[in-house]
């Protein structure tokens, strides 16, 4: 559960500590005193989107910090995300500066927006004011189907499926319109692989052939130009290596007469040795270098080759083995997708499996279909809705991505009606009514530790207003509810009750939130009832309310 909030420079709001106990937590104040900015605040920590809108004038940056309790599944995500704290706690901090940069940390560590949209939703279901606006859409009323019937990892399979089947039956279709086009393009194909098969040059070829060519080129200056180094060594009349060995014998004599001739025979010695090692290779390479005219003819012509292939198909010469395979798998996959006997039989198989996928997806529906229908019906009974009857209408359809039906939600407002579109029947006063009926069942159903209703409540009034307060609290008792509401019956259910008011300060609007003790809650309480003029009336009816 959400333990503490802290909220520094967030929009009007200076800076906010906030401590939550478990149960059931209300927020009240006037319009416009920020009690949704609290709930936005929290959606920030846990992954929502944020712009350098959101810091407070004047300020650098809006730095928001959530601390929670960490159950099995939020530990074992941790864990798997090298995230786990040993306290066992969850601690989320989102900072947006004024340049609309944003940071973001798990239990300290840097982590992304996208990592704190996959944690928050395993800490914390938020249900906006504006719910029973969307459930007039089909796709929110399909989503919320499939989201409490736990059926959204089959929905994106049915979806995943179709596209792939679809971009194939588009290949296919794309094929048969422009058959001429494809033939002419794998024909170009088939000819250049062709020509690059028959060069068949290898990976290092060019390199290699010109290393080669270079040598078979100057053969006659490389060979004379050992022979001259060898001679000079060795071979000559007066060779290096006789007068060097002549040196070293003489200086070999003086050595003994003194000592300090010793390091220069310490240097000459090696350099013998080195002499000798050179006449050695000289005479092996001399051995295999040799005058080949038709060898060099051959390199000349396999240069010319490869330079002009490489020419023709605007590459590098060393490029061509790459060129010749990115070529080869362009006809590969052009040849394939020109059979047209098997991209109709793949695009069968496709569709088989997209239809698989998709009556799976329907049975789940249809099962989920009838039994939120027959939770929502006994909500509406309580909601001042006796006789009322809500059904889920799944109407089959063309193949889609969201499957082969159609979800439509019915409703009946009185008893002996016949259950039509929501949308057409259902007034404002209703929808808000049905809306808060399928938040508090979808929210049952959850394993969230954490439930937030943002003026879910709009709308209602009256007896139906205290049987909300009923409900919310009643769903406080397994989990940790937080309500912003308008509502006094609501508001008096409350386990905690927190005040949001806003004040001037030095020119600016500020926003601040404190909790209720029982006296102070007795004065909200009235307020909310009475208005700005509270009576001994108003404030014996918020008693009264508290007391039930």
């Amino acid at each position: 559960m959400l333990r503490t909030l802290s909220i520094r420079d967030f929009v009007i709001v200076d800076a906010i500590e906030l401590e939550f106990a478990p149960g059931f937590s209300v927020f009240t104040g006037e319009t416009g005193a920020g009690k949704s900015i609290l709930i936005d605040a929290l959606a920030l920590a846990l992954g929502g989107r944020g712009d350098a809108s959101v810091v407070r004038e004047g300020a650098a940056k809006a730095d928001i910090t959530a601390d929670f309790s960490a159950g099995p599944y939020v530990a074992a995500w941790l864990e798997a995300h090298e995230f786990f704290d040993e306290d066992g706690g969850v601690l989320l901090r989102r900072v947006i500066d004024n340049a609309g940069r944003s940071k973001a940390f798990i239990n300290g560590i840097a982590a992304t927006a996208t990592q704190l949209r996959e944690l928050g939703e395993l800490l914390v279901d938020i249900h906006g004011q504006h719910a029973h606006q969307s459930l007039l859409k089909s796709d929110a009323q399909r989503q919320l189907l499939d989201s409490q019937a736990g059926l959204l990892e089959e929905a994106k399979a049915v979806a995943a499926a179709y596209k792939t089947w679809r971009a194939l039956a588009k290949q296919r279709e794309e094929f048969e319109v422009n058959a001429k086009n494809v033939l002419l393009e794998r024909e170009r194909l088939e000819w250049q692989v062709s020509e690059l098969e028959k060069l068949a040059v290898k990976p290092g070829e060019w390199s290699d052939i010109s290393n080669e060519h270079s040598r078979l080129s100057h053969a006659a200056s490389l060979i004379d130009g050992a022979q001259e180094a060898l001679s000079a060594i060795s071979e000559s009349d007066s060779p290096i290596l006789s007068q060097l060995s002549s040196l070293t014998q003489k200086l070999g004599k003086l050595t003994d007469v003194d000592a300090a001739l010793k390091p220069v025979m310490e240097a000459l010695e090696p350099a013998q040795i080195q002499l000798q090692e050179a006449v050695y290779a000289l005479n092996d390479y001399l051995g295999r270098v040799e005058l080949d005219p038709a060898r060099l003819k051959l390199v000349e012509g396999r240069l010319e080759a490869i330079h002009s292939t490489a020419r023709k198909f605007r590459v590098a010469p060393d490029d061509l083995p790459q060129e010749h395979a990115k070529l080869a798998e362009e006809l590969k996959q052009l040849a394939d997708a020109s059979d047209l006997d098997a991209l109709r039989a793949q695009e069968a198989k496709l569709q088989a499996a997209y239809t698989g996928a998709a009556q799976k997806l329907s049975k789940g529906r249809i099962k989920a279909a009838k039994a939120l229908g027959e939770a929502v019906t006994a909500a509406m009974q309580d909601l001042s809705m006796s006789g009322g009857r809500f059904a889920i209408a799944l109407e089959a359809c063309e193949p889609a991505a969201y499957g082969v039906e159609q979800v439509e939600f019915l409703v009946a407002g009185h008893a002996g009606v016949a259950p039509r579109p929501l949308a057409k029947v259902a007034s404002g006063g209703e929808l808000a009514r049905i809306a808060l009926a399928i938040s508090v069942i979808a929210s049952s159903s959850t394993a969230t530790p954490t439930l937030i209703f943002d003026e879910v409540d709009s709308g209602i009034g009256g007896g139906v207003a205290e049987v909300v307060g009923r409900l919310l609290k009643r769903l406080g008792q397994d989990r940790q509810v937080l309500c912003v509401t308008h509502l006094p019956q609501v508001a008096s259910q409350g386990n905690q009750h927190f005040q949001v008011s806003k004040r001037n300060e030095a020119g600016k609007t500020v926003s601040q939130i404190e909790a209720l003790d029982v006296k102070s809650r007795v004065e909200e309480i009235a307020r909310m009832l009475g208005g700005l003029e509270i009576t001994a009336t108003t404030r014996k009816h918020a008693r009264e309310l508290l007391a039930l």
